[in-house]
C-alpha cells in the first residue's frame, strides 16, 4: 500500500519562504513520477509542479515558475518543494501526489496516490 504524507505547511509573510516535504511509503514509489497540487477555498485543485522518477525532468505551473523549486530524493523517498517570494495568492492546502502510470504530468487524473495535504497561509 502506498502512502504519500506532507509536511512543513504554516504561516508566512508575504515574500518570505517555506519548505514542504513529502515522505512516500510502499512499494515501487521510487519509479513514481511525483507532483505538488493545491487547493483554494471554492477553487478547484490546481497543479503546482512535477518531477520525473529519476528528477531529470521537472515541470512548473506559470504561477510559480521561477518562485518554487520542486526536488526528490530517491534513496530517502522523499519529495520537496522550496517556495520562494510567496503571495497571498499562494495560500492554500497543498497536495503531494504520485503517478504509477504517467511521467511529469499536470492532470490531476493521472495521478493514483494522495497525500492528506498540509496547510500553507500567506499572510500579507
Amino acid at each position: 500500500q502506498v502512502q504519500l504524507q506532507e509536511s512543513g505547511g504554516g504561516l508566512v509573510q508575504a515574500g518570505g519562504s517555506l519548505r514542504l516535504s513529502c515522505l512516500a511509503s510502499g512499494r515501487a514509489t521510487q519509479s513514481y513520477a511525483m507532483g505538488w497540487f493545491r487547493q483554494s477555498p471554492g477553487k478547484d485543485r490546481e497543479f503546482v509542479a512535477s518531477i520525473s522518477r529519476d528528477a531529470g525532468s521537472t515541470y512548473y505551473a506559470d504561477a510559480v515558475k521561477g518562485r518554487f523549486t520542486i526536488s526528490r530524493d530517491t534513496a530517502k523517498n522523499t519529495m520537496g518543494l522550496q517556495m520562494n517570494r510567496l503571495e497571498s495568492e499562494d495560500t492554500a492546502i497543498y497536495y503531494c501526489a504520485g503517478s504509477a502510470t504517467h511521467a511529469l504530468t499536470e492532470n490531476s487524473a493521472n495521478y493514483q496516490y494522495w497525500g492528506q495535504g498540509t496547510q500553507v497561509t500567506v499572510s500579507s
